[in-house]
């Protein structure tokens, strides 16, 4: 039996809202463009590294080190700050460690290697993580503004 895949009820007052499928993806997209514009330069470097590989390490090695260090000092990336969206760890909802970034962000490889499978389970998943965040334990969810009381107006 197929079963579709729906969205989940509002969380009632005080409680966590995971961030969904779309919104994530849309934000992992806004992310894409923004790494291709500061990575764009890095063939540059054919004149200066002794072959392709050492061009591709050092792009990934710089993809890896900005998207680590946004993830560290804003709990997101550009896309996920622009829909107000913040990774947190998955026990306490506070600042996941180095560890947990770099568990995440190696997580991101697996998620991919089945047919991006990883990604998907996030439509899938009751608190929408993605094999990523299971690996690093941590969630995205849209916290509450600031000075919002939960209650509907």
């Amino acid at each position: 039996m197929v079963t579709a895949v729906s969205t989940p009820p509002p969380p009632p007052s005080g409680a966590i809202a995971y961030a969904g499928f779309w919104i994530r993806t849309a934000a992992s997209l806004i992310d894409s463009v923004l790494l291709l514009i500061v990575t764009a330069p890095f063939p540059l470097l054919l004149y200066v590294l002794p072959s392709d590989s050492a061009v591709l390490l050092v792009s990934s090695l710089f993809s890896a080190l900005i998207v680590i260090l946004f993830w560290r000092w804003k709990q997101g990336t550009p896309g996920k700050l622009m829909f107000r969206l913040r990774i947190v760890d998955a026990r306490s909802g506070g600042e996941p460690s180095l560890r947990q970034w770099i568990l995440r962000y190696l997580g991101y490889f697996l998620s991919s290697l089945p047919l991006l499978l990883g990604f998907f389970w996030i439509a899938w998943d009751p608190r929408r993580q993605g094999w990523h965040d299971k690996l690093a334990g941590t969630v995205v969810i849209r916290p509450p503004s600031p000075g919002s009381t939960g209650v509907p107006s």
